[in-house]
């Protein structure tokens, strides 16, 4: 089958990484992808902001003309996947769903070619809340119009299939798909010992969290944390990558009078996350919208880590309470304390949690192949009943 994937990320960070993912898997099951996007602009390092140009622009327009120029760029946007189309003759088209992104739809009623649409976030709820939106009513009619008209629509959670539903898209035409691993990259890592010993952590007790910082993730709360802990608990918190809130961190620590007890990697490249994330003992899942699917979250299943996240519906679809994950109340304030000083001080119930944790991967089929499997399907569906059902 030939596909066509249709975005408009121009970061290098978890999107990317997604969408190289997800091609990389499709082509693994004997498919035929071309990616139809805008070229990078620039390197985010890992950041999640926007690229070169368009984080320029978005600086430099009002926001009311910012979100108008999105809905003008999918013109762009349009004329691109016109001339893919009509060079590539795909089957169908994928595309990774982006607010303001119009192009999509367009061509596949043009076409009559079958639209597959990834939905990671409810957007236009997502920026008003974050980022700020300036047309929020229009922000919610287009991405209504463009979600009720896919084929088939793919979000990430079951929370996030629930909005859709209450926004009017056909539950029939959805189906969850979460993040994966992909599994070349958990292949001949080192031990967690050996992991340690190259970052000179050797008999250290490590906190792990991966990913780009920021304030809201809460560092700080368990660098205070190891600051009360005993000197020969020897416990020491890694975090592999950086972001806004590492200052701040840092500040915090020294302040404690624990800076030798905290590490920062700073950016990596994402191929060596998996041999870092090795010395990690407990790994660290922390606050998030609830109706997210964390890469990072997979990446320690894969890994086999004692998981510690925040118990809230999206992690129940993949987790269990004291089996594979130990889940604490995000509303309690002292809620990620208590998790830690549990598994601190039960090093049995710790590695029972970890020697699970691979197995949710087998069990869920977590994957991008066999996500990718999915995806291929849904596309051979709609290439069999004839797509415009949905337009």
């Amino acid at each position: 089958m030939k596909i066509l994937y249709h975005h408009r990320t121009a970061s290098r960070d978890g999107q990317s990484t997604h969408i190289e993912e997800m091609i990389g898997g499709l082509r693994a099951n004997g498919h035929e992808v071309w990616e139809c996007a805008p070229s990078v602009g620039g390197q985010d390092g890992g950041g999640g902001g926007s690229a070169g140009w368009v984080g320029r622009l978005k600086a430099l327009l009002p926001k009311p003309l910012y979100e108008l120029a999105e809905v003008a760029y999918s013109l762009v946007a349009y004329r691109r996947l016109v001339h893919s189309i009509r060079e590539r003759r795909p089957d169908g088209i994928y595309e990774r769903y982006n607010l303001f992104l119009l192009a999509g739809i367009w061509a596949k009623k043009r076409f009559g070619l079958p639209l597959i649409l990834e939905v990671n976030a409810p957007m236009a709820i997502e920026r008003a809340e974050y980022g700020g939106l300036a047309l929020p009513g229009l922000a919610k009619r287009l991405e209504a119009y463009v979600w009720r008209r896919a084929d088939w629509v793919l979000p990430v959670t079951e929370v996030l299939a629930q909005h859709l539903v209450s926004v009017g898209v056909d539950r029939r035409r959805i189906q969850v798909i979460p993040n994966g691993i992909n599994e070349a990259h958990y292949r001949n890592l080192p031990t967690a010992e050996e992991a340690k010993r190259s970052l000179g952590l050797e008999g250290r007790l490590v906190i792990g969290f991966t990913g780009f910082v920021r304030e809201w993730d809460r560092l700080d709360r368990i660098v205070a944390w190891i600051a009360r802990q005993p000197v020969e608990r020897n416990v020491h918190l890694l975090v592999i990558g950086d972001g806004p809130a590492r200052a701040e961190i840092e500040r915090c620590a020294a302040d404690l009078k624990v800076a030798d007890r905290l590490s920062f990697t700073g950016a990596v490249p994402r191929a060596r996350v998996p041999e870092l994330s090795m010395a990690f003992d407990i790994a660290l899942q922390t606050a998030l919208v609830p109706y997210a699917s964390p890469l990072c979250l997979f990446e320690y299943l894969a890994l086999s880590k004692t998981i510690v996240a925040p118990d809230q519906p999206n992690h129940h679809e993949i987790l269990s309470h004291g089996v594979n994950a130990w889940l604490y109340d995000p509303a309690d304030p002292q809620g990620i304390e208590k998790a830690l000083e549990t598994l601190a001080t039960d090093q049995a119930l710790s590695a029972r949690i970890a020697s699970a944790a691979r197995d949710v991967i087998a069990d869920k089929q977590l994957t991008w192949e066999q996500h990718a499997r999915r995806v291929a399907g849904l596309m051979n569906a709609g290439l069999t009943k004839g797509a415009g059902a949905a337009s």
